[in-house]
C-alpha cells in the first residue's frame, strides 16, 4: 500500500468518524441554536426594550452596533440575511432607519412578521411654527422614545406582537416580563418629572444639534426654539441663514445651552457657541443611540436618566 493511499484512507475514516457524530448528535434530540425562536431589531434603543420583554424565550439579534445614527447606518449582506430568518422583525419606522427600510420591507414581502414601533406609538408630527423643520412639517417625527410613556405603550405592544408571531414561547413569561418593565418605565417617567421640576418654566427652551426631542418637549412641558441642523435627520446640513435665524432665536428665548447628541460631530454646535461670544453650554445627550454597556448609557433606561441629569444641570446652571 502506498504512502499516498494510507493518507487517503486515514482522512476517510476520520470524515465518517465526524458523520457519525453528527447523526448521533442529531439522532438524541439535541437542538442546534438555529432551532431558537428569532426576533430581529434594527435599533439598538428598541433592541434594549425588545431584550426586557423576550428574556431567555428567544433570541434577539440587535442589527444597529452601539453609538451608530439611526438615520445612516446600513447592514450587511449577514445581517440582511438575519431579517429574512426571522419569526419576527422590530423596527422604529417613520422613516428613521433610512438605509433599512427597503430590507424590512423585502422581509415583510417574504412572509416575515414586522412590527412598526414608531407608528403605533401614537406619533407627533414636525411643527415649524414650533421651531421644527419648515420642509418636513406635517411628517411624522420619529424619535417617539424620548418620551417614556409612549415607550410603555410600544413595549406592551411588542409583548402582543412576540406571543402572537414567535412560536415556541412562554406567554406567561413574557406578560411577567413586560408588566415588570412596564412598571421599571412607570418609574422612570415619575422621576423624570421630579427633575425637571427644579427648571424653571422661563428656562425650558430646548436647542439640539437636530430635532429629535419634540416627544419629550410635549411631554415634560419645553420649548422647542430650534436645532443647529433644521431637521429631523442628522443627514441634512444647515445654511448660514438657518444658523444666522437660529442664533438670533436663542438670544431671544435667552437660551444659553446647546445639547449635542454625544454619537454626532459637535463642530455646528461649537459654533453656535462662539457666535454668541463663547456664553454658550455645548452638552452632550444620549439623544438617538445607546453605548456600549458601562460607557454611559448601555440600556434605555440609562439613556433617559443620564439625558434628564444632563438637561436639569444644563438648563439650571447646576
Amino acid at each position: 500500500m502506498t504512502r499516498q493511499t494510507q493518507e487517503a484512507r486515514r482522512l476517510r475514516t476520520f470524515l465518517l468518524a465526524l458523520l457519525t457524530l453528527a447523526l448521533a448528535g442529531a439522532g438524541t434530540g439535541c437542538a442546534s441554536s438555529d432551532d431558537r425562536p428569532r426576533v430581529v431589531v434594527t435599533t439598538n434603543i428598541l433592541g434594549d426594550i425588545t431584550k426586557q420583554i423576550v428574556g431567555d424565550e428567544a433570541d434577539v439579534t440587535v442589527l444597529m452596533k452601539p453609538n451608530a445614527d439611526p438615520h445612516s447606518f446600513g447592514l450587511s449582506a449577514v445581517q440582511a440575511a438575519e431579517l429574512e430568518r426571522a419569526d419576527l422583525v422590530v423596527f422604529n419606522g417613520l422613516g428613521l432607519e433610512e438605509n433599512v427600510l427597503r430590507h424590512v420591507e423585502s422581509a415583510r414581502e417574504s412572509g416575515v412578521a414586522t412590527f412598526e414601533a414608531g407608528k403605533a406609538a401614537d406619533p407627533l408630527t414636525f411643527q415649524a411654527q414650533d421651531g421644527g423643520p419648515e420642509e418636513e412639517a406635517g411628517q411624522p417625527d420619529p424619535h417617539f422614545w424620548t418620551d417614556p410613556d409612549r415607550v410603555r405603550k410600544a413595549a406592551g405592544l411588542i409583548a402582543d406582537q412576540v406571543v402572537k408571531h414567535v412560536d415556541g414561547v412562554d406567554e406567561k413569561e413574557i406578560r411577567d416580563n413586560a408588566d415588570h418593565y412596564d412598571g421599571q418605565l412607570a418609574d422612570l417617567t415619575a422621576w423624570m418629572e421630579k427633575s425637571f421640576d427644579r427648571i424653571p418654566e422661563q428656562r425650558r427652551a430646548l436647542v439640539t444639534n437636530h430635532h429629535v426631542f419634540g416627544y419629550l418637549a410635549e411631554r415634560f412641558g419645553f420649548q422647542v426654539v430650534g436645532a443647529v441642523i433644521p431637521s429631523g435627520t442628522t443627514l441634512a446640513s444647515p445654511s448660514s441663514s438657518d444658523l444666522r435665524s437660529l442664533t438670533g432665536a436663542m438670544r431671544k428665548a435667552g437660551v444659553r445651552t446647546v445639547f449635542a447628541d454625544s454619537s454626532q460631530p459637535k463642530r455646528l454646535a461649537e459654533v453656535l457657541r462662539t457666535e454668541l461670544g463663547n456664553r454658550t453650554r455645548v452638552v452632550e445627550l444620549y439623544s438617538e443611540s445607546l453605548t456600549e454597556k458601562g460607557k454611559g448609557a448601555g440600556t434605555y433606561l440609562q439613556m433617559m436618566r443620564a439625558n434628564t441629569t444632563a438637561m436639569t444641570d444644563g438648563l439650571t446652571g447646576a
